[in-house]
């Protein structure tokens, strides 16, 4: 039997011996975890070991139980501007500096380095240090302003309700710019330089070489950048964490719902602070619901574009 088995696998499936270590590691922890996790969002009861089984009422009450509603609902609508924000600016950004950085000159490999330096750095740290310049009394943001005559435009930057989130985003924004501009420049650098050169040939500005050359190239790169910006941020919690607490403050106007999930399921704000994994799992479930649907939708319209080309 032995020697069968050791037959049919290297005739067949010799391939299954390589993809079998993988394969049990994302079993026992992402498979396993998620499914246990969808299974509690169908119970309820106190502390992480919820027993009584309640059915769909957790999802029901998210959308109706004013308790639950209000909070879920505002933190859907941060996460999707967060994730805006992230996405208009940082990935514009990123492509702007790697069509720069693509270029020939004296120091191109030094601002590289500059650019792609705050992604090596932890979040909780950056986040400390920007709230520290973000103090409204002595952060070296207001002390500027002030210096130069700009009083007016000194703010209280993380305690307005209006300005956190989009503070925080930006904060974010410029730590990890590096990231979509890395991948941006690997596929401006794939650009074949033949193309580039018989477009100058032919007269083509800078401006049209990019638009009608460059940019089509780059939208598998494009595509790559977005889906990465819509599954991270979609998961956003250390940033808010570090500079603005669980809560989101203030008065949740920075709330996402990676941390109305750690609050609800972890940290236990309802009821009176007990901690309602059920409830939690199923914010869980709904958040790996809209990822999967998002990641789906691409993987869709990549192939229709495919099948397009």
């Amino acid at each position: 039997m032995i020697k069968n088995l050791k037959k049919y696998f290297s005739e067949n499936g010799i391939w299954l011996l390589f993809v079998m270590p993988a394969l049990l590691i994302y079993l026992v922890f992402m498979a396993a975890p998620l499914l246990d996790s969808m299974r509690l969002s169908f119970y309820t009861g106190k502390g992480y070991t919820p027993t009584e089984f309640v059915g769909f009422k957790n999802y029901v009450d998210l959308f109706t139980n004013p308790l639950w509603r209000e909070r879920f609902l505002g933190a859907l609508k941060n996460t999707i501007i967060f994730f805006s924000i992230h996405m208009i600016i940082q990935n514009s950004l990123g492509l702007f500096f790697a069509n720069l950085l693509s270029a020939e000159f004296k120091g191109r490999n030094f601002f590289r380095t500059v650019i792609f330096a705050p992604a090596t750095l932890s979040v909780l740290i950056t986040g400390f240090l920007w709230t520290l310049i973000l103090n409204p009394y002595w952060g070296a943001i207001n002390q500027s302003l002030k210096a130069i005559g700009l009083d007016s435009w000194a703010k209280p930057w993380l305690g307005d309700e209006h300005l956190a989130l989009p503070v925080i985003s930006l904060t974010s924004v410029w730590q990890w710019v590096g990231m979509p501009t890395v991948l941006f420049l690997a596929g401006l650098l794939g650009i074949s330089d033949e193309i580039l050169e018989a477009a100058r040939v032919d007269g083509a500005s800078n401006w049209h070489i990019f638009w009608k050359i460059k940019f089509p190239l780059l939208k598998p790169v494009i595509g790559v950048v977005a889906i990465l910006t819509f599954v991270d941020n979609f998961n956003a919690f250390d940033v808010i964490f570090a500079m603005a607490g669980a809560k989101g403050e203030p008065g949740y106007s920075t709330d996402l719902l990676a941390t109305f999930f750690y609050r609800t399921g972890i940290a236990g704000e309802h009821p009176a602070g007990i901690p309602n994994m059920g409830m939690g799992a199923a914010i869980a479930t709904l958040i790996f619901i809209i990822l999967m649907v998002g990641v789906l939708l691409w993987l869709y319209s990549s192939r229709k574009n495919e099948e397009l080309a």
